[in-house]
């Protein structure tokens, strides 16, 4: 049995791929979810990977999973804060609860996580947080005044956490996506897919879930021991930080 890695909002997307792509590599993996019961089943029936529930944004819910995977599985040496979620508004429309949830989820949420965490991989000498931001969390979005803060928020923990981590074995980095190929992007329409998001992205194409894992696999495992408080952008080349 490998690494303990625990993976947030690790049953659907990109948090799939992420899980898949730690287990491939010998972790032992568990994967937290927040309200699809029936997805999360169909997964850990797929891959074996247990699944729990809870929302990243509590942080008691978060301590007692926490201590249920630790029981399960052994200490956790390798945590990805992939949960997020979007409430998309222009600024004078937005509510306080938009802004709220959002920044509880995406931004408070990694606090949550990574702090029950912390004190386990600083006395095991080593750690590997790993945390999904957003191109949006680099160059800002119409609408997104919420999802650019938290997002750039976790750019800004993750600097300075590495600091911190960096004398007990433990790093900290970012992996902030581009437009990737998930449900959410199905939905957009043909004609604004072709004529205007895939025009900003040089390579021409979204990039791929299973792409985003292989950065995030990479950041977890003892190759990139000397790489923490980065930023991996993997976005075609949409943003160049």
């Amino acid at each position: 049995m490998g690494r303990v890695a625990l993976v947030t909002g690790g049953s659907r997307g990109i948090g799939a791929a992420i899980s898949k792509a730690l287990q491939a590599d010998g972790c032992t993996v568990a994967a937290t979810y927040a309200g699809n019961d029936e997805k999360a089943a169909a997964f850990t029936a797929e891959t074996g990977i247990k699944t729990y529930k809870w929302n990243v944004g509590d942080y008691e819910a978060c301590k007692a999973g926490i201590a249920q995977v630790v029981a399960d599985l052994g200490p956790i040496q390798i945590l990805v804060n992939n949960a997020g979620i979007t409430r998309d508004a222009p600024f004078h429309k937005m509510t306080p609860e938009h802004w709220k949830e959002v920044i509880d989820t995406n931004l408070s949420g990694v606090f949550n996580m990574t702090h029950n965490v912390w004190g386990g991989m600083r006395e095991a000498k080593f750690g590997r947080v790993v945390t999904i931001s957003s191109i949006n969390g680099q160059k800002g979005q119409f609408a997104q005044a919420n999802y650019a803060a938290s997002k750039a928020g976790d750019i800004g923990f993750t600097k300075a956490l590495a600091l911190e981590g960096a004398r007990a074995g433990i790093t900290v980095n970012i992996v902030a996506p581009g437009y990737i190929n998930t449900e959410m992007m199905s939905t957009i329409p043909e004609k604004v897919m072709n004529e205007v998001i895939l025009p900003q992205i040089p390579v021409g194409r979204l990039g791929e879930a299973d792409e985003i894992a292989r950065c995030v696999a990479f950041l977890a495992s003892d190759d990139a021991g000397f790489i923490t408080g980065s930023t991996v952008s993997a976005n075609g080349g949409q943003y160049l930080a």
